[in-house]
């Protein structure tokens, strides 16, 4: 109960002084390797804060595992369990990319196809700085909402992991890591 009420200071006192400003939600993954506590952006991208919100309450998540790992660039989840079965999602979610929030480093996105408002419940973390994802004129970009306030060792255990190719999938890490919990804190 102490560490989780720590964990969660620590989290919001680090948003405080974030130039992201202050966060509203926040959601702990539980892991086969360990904890990643992340706040999410709940004013400046409402319906994706909203739509990961409700998949989390509902479970969607337990089971699923870091599907994707390029090094140097993102680790991402969502989607597949451990057998890499796609998890049929609910719904998409409108793109809001726009709102200004960078793909740096730490940040939490949605993953998407070609058309920009078919992110659903593929998320990913950025782990380095990809401007190069971010909205320009004219062209949607990833939509941020949220990042990683504790259990970065985590991410990067995740983002070294030794990676290959499975089931016609590049990226997959070769040790598997299952997403046990997704819950609000």
């Amino acid at each position: 109960m102490l560490r989780t009420s720590l964990t969660r200071t620590i989290g919001l006192l680090c948003l405080l002084f974030s130039p992201l400003g202050w966060s509203e939600s926040s959601v702990r993954l539980t892991t086969s390797i360990g904890v990643i506590d992340m706040a999410l952006y709940d004013s400046q991208a409402p319906e994706t804060v909203k739509n990961f919100l409700e998949l989390v309450d509902s479970g969607f998540y337990s089971g699923l595992i870091f599907h994707r790992v390029l090094a140097g660039f993102v680790i991402q989840a969502g989607g597949y369990d451990e057998n890499l079965v796609y998890r049929k999602p609910p719904r998409t979610v409108k793109n809001e990319s726009k709102v200004g929030l960078g793909n740096r480093k730490g940040t939490l996105a949605m993953a998407r196809l070609d058309d920009p408002d078919s992110a659903d419940t593929q998320f990913f973390i950025n782990v380095n700085d990809n401007s190069h994802l971010n909205a320009k004129p004219g062209i949607p970009g990833y939509t941020v909402f949220g990042e990683v306030v504790s259990g970065w060792e985590v991410v990067e255990t995740i983002e070294l992991s030794e990676v290959g190719t499975r089931d016609g999938m590049e990226g997959v890490p070769k040790s598997t890591m299952v997403i046990l919990k997704a819950e609000r804190i």
